[in-house]
């Protein structure tokens, strides 16, 4: 009899320890307090050490830094006068690039020295946004006109911009496809997200539309290394997550109500941090395939 007691005894704790040990996916939670200024954190970047970086905490035009152990520091107080950064993206050699959009630039930054300078500077440009990068540093920059409500997309490689699309609706996030053959980029006031054919020297063609949202707003976004498509819905307070055929797979709800970015880290790049616009804190989640910049 106490045989048998003592099996059964094993077991639940066996299952208690499987139980234990079984991950959670996409539930958020607090991941760090980053001060009381939030109406314009964004632009949440992952480096390879593990360190994650966001702009305007504290005040406008300066940088955050969370390191791999969750300690919140200031990385930069203050931008070049002139500049307030929106998105940020690492290179290959893991420079840190901003998108400047009352400087109309990319800033490059060594994350070493903290020096600042102008990568790339166009006049033409409305507000550089948002980032996506891929393929030795080629990047595209998402350049709305809040006022008008219409949008424009760049290119920006070489330290130059390059004129990829006009008369769109408010162009926000921007992100490329783990091939780097399809680039994305969502308007935040029309609720579409359209999808480009992107060919080796970074041109597109054949737009399409992804997906159509039928209210609230949406922000930055981000790829999985299976193609997926998270992005942030503004006002909503949720992030989706799209297959990559455009279908709505499932809808993360957040504390917050206005997520402004999204950016994949962790040891194994599983784990998805959330900058809000309503609260002090950047909120995480687990999800089941890595970003794609974890992609090899």
């Amino acid at each position: 009899m106490k045989s048998k007691f003592f099996k059964q005894f094993i077991v639940g704790c066996l299952l208690l320890v499987s139980c234990k040990q079984k991950e959670v996916y996409y539930q958020s939670e607090d991941y760090v307090f980053v001060g009381e200024y939030t109406s314009g954190l964004e632009g949440p970047a992952v480096d390879h050490d593990g360190n994650l970086y966001f702009v305007n905490p504290v005040h406008s035009g300066s940088i955050g830094k969370v390191d791999s152990e969750g300690k919140f520091s200031l990385f930069i107080e203050h931008l070049p006068e002139g500049s307030t950064a929106n998105g940020i993206r690492f290179g290959e050699d893991q420079s840190m690039y901003l998108a400047d959009y009352t400087g109309h630039n990319v800033l490059k930054v060594n994350v070493q020295t903290k020096e600042v300078n102008v990568y790339a500077h166009d006049s033409l440009l409305n507000q550089p946004n948002d980032l996506a990068i891929c393929c030795e540093d080629r990047m595209f920059a998402s350049d709305p006109n809040w006022k008008e409500g219409t949008g424009q997309l760049w290119k920006v490689e070489n330290g130059a911009f390059q004129l990829l699309a006009k008369a769109m609706g408010t162009t926000n996030g921007v992100e490329v496809s783990p091939d780097a053959k399809t680039l994305y980029v969502n308007e935040s006031v029309q609720r579409n997200v359209w999808a480009f054919d992107l060919d080796s020297k970074g041109n597109i063609s054949n737009k399409r539309l992804f997906h159509k949202f039928n209210d609230f707003g949406m922000d930055g976004m981000r790829c999985d290394a299976a193609g997926n498509l998270y992005i942030t819905r503004h006002g909503k307070g949720t992030v989706v997550k799209l297959s990559p055929q455009g279908e709505l797979l499932l809808e993360i709800q957040l504390k917050g109500k206005k997520p402004s970015n999204i950016a994949f880290g962790g040891k194994d790049g599983k784990t998805a941090f959330v900058t809000l616009q309503d609260r002090g804190y950047i909120e995480t989640f687990r999800v089941e395939v890595a970003g794609r910049s974890f992609v090899k």
